[in-house]
């Protein structure tokens, strides 16, 4: 079984190492866009000329299943990635998990890119899932190019400065940028330090397991995460093979796909 993931950056880490905790005997295929990033400023037909770039160069390896495990490429390029490669390789996007955070009433925050926050995308998926709950969409300027150069300092700021925009007393955090995830802890801490006593709990919504799940019920493989550690990794950095970035190693989900037993030789197209 090989399932690849698709970024700009690192922002594949989470859904990737959440692949590896439920088949750690799946191999993996990272294609990210090092050249090339952010892909958020960048007009809809350049995110959709990049994102086909890294697609091509992970589908060359013959995975069984595609994750795009960026939320910018699935707004903008997952239906042409789709017209190219379905149905002979599944293609899975990457939406946030307003749905679900929306389940137990408000008050909801969602924490997106600027480029994203407030788009016709975002509010189609607040009308049609969160459709009388109390929801904010919190802008996050820096934050994702901070995750990215695992710049904590800058990560910091950025999540002090979002943390700001949130309302008190919010319940739940939308994580609407995948690249959030690997530093959900910090965002956790931020909006509801250990300071709030009496604050209600506060629970982080994010996409990694859910897209990890659903590549795998596109191709039919049930969870197995007993499973012998056999997967081999493969790095594409704008298409060319090579290692995770030391950057990518600063977190824990980069470090799993590198430990002892998960990592073996290159896999060849």
């Amino acid at each position: 079984m090989k399932i690849a993931l698709m970024d700009s950056g690192n922002g594949l880490l989470a859904a990737a190492a959440a692949v590896h905790r439920l088949r750690p005997d799946a191999d993996l295929v990272l294609s990210s866009d090092p050249d090339g990033m952010p892909w958020g400023p960048r007009t809809p037909e350049d995110v959709i000329e990049h994102a086909l770039a890294c697609a091509r160069a992970a589908a060359a390896h013959r995975p069984d299943a595609l994750i795009v495990a960026c939320n910018t490429a699935s707004v903008h390029a997952l239906v042409a990635i789709r017209a190219e490669l379905e149905p002979e390789l599944p293609v899975i996007g990457t939406v946030p998990a307003i749905k679900p955070a929306a389940v137990g009433g408000g008050p909801v925050a969602i924490w997106a890119t600027p480029a994203t926050t407030g788009s016709p995308y975002q509010r189609g998926l607040i009308r049609d899932f969160a459709s009388g709950v109390e929801v904010t969409e919190v802008p996050c300027p820096g934050l994702a190019d901070a995750v990215q150069r695992a710049d904590m300092k800058a990560v910091d700021a950025a999540i002090a400065a979002a943390a700001a925009r949130t309302p008190r007393e919010a319940r739940a955090v939308v994580l609407g940028c995948t690249h959030y995830e690997l530093v959900a802890e910090r965002i956790r801490a931020a909006v509801r330090p250990p300071s709030a006593l009496g604050a209600a709990p506060l629970t982080l919504y994010g996409s990694a397991v859910a897209v990890a799940t659903q590549a795998l019920r596109r191709i039919g493989a049930a969870p197995a995460p007993e499973a012998e550690p056999t997967g081999e990794l493969t790095v594409l950095l704008s298409g060319r093979e090579g290692a995770l970035e030391p950057a990518s190693l600063t977190y824990p989900e980069g470090r799993s796909l590198t430990a002892a037993g998960s990592v073996r030789r290159p896999v060849r197209p």
